[in-house]
C-alpha cells in the first residue's frame, strides 16, 4: 500500500477514535462540574496516572475510587503492521492502602498488515499491584505488580508484543523538582505453543514547566526474543492538569531500532471519579 494511503487511512482512524475519546472526556468534565457544587476542590482525592509513558508508578491511586485511564494511540512501521491506531482503557481501584487492581483493554484496533486493513478487539489484561515500601520525597516508593492476559484479540502488536504473565518491580520518588518512574519487567511471550521470556526496563522523569502543564522523557528497552533482536524507544509528552480528578495528555515515541516501531503518537486523558465506591 503506498505510504501516502497508509497515512491517509491513519489520520482517519484517529479522527474517528479520537471522538469516542473527547466525548468520554466531555462527561468526564460535566461529571467533574457537577461535583464542584457537592463538595470544595480542595477535599477532591488526586488523580495518579500511569499514561502515557510505558512506565508505571509505584504509588497507587486513592484508596476506594474508581480512576479511568482513556487514550487514543496511532503508530506506523512495526514488525507486525504498517499502521495501526487503537482505543486504549485502564480502570484502576485501590482497594487498600498498599493492594490496587487493575484491567487494562483495547476496545478496538485498526490496522493494515501485509496490504490488508482490518479491525478486531486486542487484549484484555486483569492485574494487581502491592506496595512494598512506602516513600516520600526522595525516598522511593518501591511496588511489584502481576498482569495476565485474559483474552487475546489477535490484532498485531507494537514491538514489544502482548505478554501472556508479566511481572514488574516498580520505583518512583521526587528529586530535587524532578519525578521519575523506573521499571524493571519479567513477562511471558508466545507464538503458538513457543513461549519465551521477556525483560523490560523503563525509565520516566517528569518536572513541571509552566503553571498546571507537565513535561515527561522517557528511554525504555524490551527484548525482542522471537526476533532475536531488541527494541528501544524514546518517548515524549506533555501533561495539563485541569483540576485535581482530571489530566489531559499528548505526546509522541520514535523507535531508535530496526525492529522498533518507527513512530507513535498519543492523545488522552485520566479521571478520577471524586466518590468513594464504598
Amino acid at each position: 500500500m503506498p505510504r501516502c494511503q497508509t497515512v491517509e487511512i491513519v489520520t482517519r482512524s484517529i479522527q474517528k477514535l479520537l471522538s469516542v475519546s473527547l466525548f468520554c472526556a466531555g462527561l468526564g468534565l460535566v461529571f467533574a462540574q457537577c461535583t464542584v457544587a457537592q463538595s470544595d476542590a480542595s477535599d477532591e482525592p488526586e488523580a495518579n496516572p500511569g499514561r502515557p509513558t510505558v512506565s508505571t508508578p509505584a504509588t497507587l491511586t486513592p484508596a476506594r475510587y474508581l480512576q479511568f485511564e482513556t487514550g487514543v494511540l496511532g503508530a506506523t512501521d512495526s514488525p507486525e503492521f504498517s499502521s495501526r491506531v487503537g482505543l486504549d482503557e485502564v480502570i484502576k481501584l485501590s482497594v487498600a492502602p498498599r493492594l490496587e487492581l487493575l484491567a487494562a483493554a483495547e476496545p478496538i484496533a485498526h490496522y493494515t498488515s501485509d496490504g490488508t486493513t482490518s479491525n478486531s478487539v486486542a487484549d484484555v489484561f486483569f492485574g494487581a499491584q502491592v506496595v512494598l515500601a512506602r516513600g516520600e520525597g526522595a525516598v522511593p516508593t518501591v511496588a511489584v505488580s502481576y498482569f495476565h492476559r485474559a483474552y487475546d484479540g489477535g490484532a498485531p502488536e507494537l514491538d514489544f508484543g502482548s505478554s501472556v504473565n508479566s511481572g514488574l518491580l516498580l520505583v518512583s520518588a521526587d528529586v530535587k523538582g524532578f519525578h521519575y518512574d523506573a521499571n524493571a519487567m519479567l513477562n511471558e511471550l508466545n507464538e503458538g505453543p513457543v513461549r519465551r521470556a521477556q525483560y523490560g526496563q523503563s525509565l520516566s522523569i517528569s518536572h513541571p514547566i509552566a503553571g498546571k502543564f507537565v513535561l515527561s522523557g522517557e528511554i525504555w528497552h524490551f527484548t525482542q526474543p522471537f526476533l532475536r533482536s531488541n527494541a528501544v524507544g524514546s518517548l515524549w509528552a506533555l501533561g495539563y492538569t485541569a483540576r485535581k480528578t482530571l489530566v489531559f495528555d499528548a505526546g509522541f515515541d520514535r523507535g531508535l531500532t530496526s525492529t522498533s516501531t518507527r513512530w507513535e503518537a498519543f492523545v488522552g486523558f485520566t479521571y478520577l471519579l471524586p466518590h468513594r465506591i464504598w
